[in-house]
């Protein structure tokens, strides 16, 4: 569920909304509140008896907590290539709308060399 939940909303925080920090906490709200209702569902399993449990009763569940915090990880990396993205892609949308190219130096744009004069 977790690694559901990083891959439908990590990326698209980081592309939709402006602000990082806005885009890590929603991401982290999301990624947070899928945690808690996986590890209850797989707890409440393990403890009713069930005929494969998640977790053993005697041993402390480390693989979990470091498989759980490598999807964490993976999904701020996510948010912040949505940044990146939307940050080119915004620059390249401005200069083709400003009639600049990207390697223009001293002036000299695509536009003003039209110009006579």
């Amino acid at each position: 569920m977790i690694a559901i939940v990083t891959i439908l909303l990590a990326f698209p925080c980081g592309f939709v909304l402006r602000s990082r920090l806005a885009a890590n906490t929603t991401y982290a709200v999301a990624y947070l509140w899928a945690f808690t209702f996986q590890t209850l569902y797989l707890l409440l399993d393990s403890l009713g008896g069930g005929a494969d449990p998640a977790f053993e009763t005697d041993s402390f569940p480390v693989g979990y907590g470091a498989v759980t915090l490598a999807i964490f990880v993976v999904g701020f990396g996510l948010v912040n290539l949505g940044h990146w993205v939307r940050a080119r892609r915004q620059d390249s949308s401005r200069s083709s709308r400003t009639g600049t190219s990207a390697t223009a130096t001293k002036g000299k744009t695509a536009a003003s060399a039209n110009v006579v004069g």
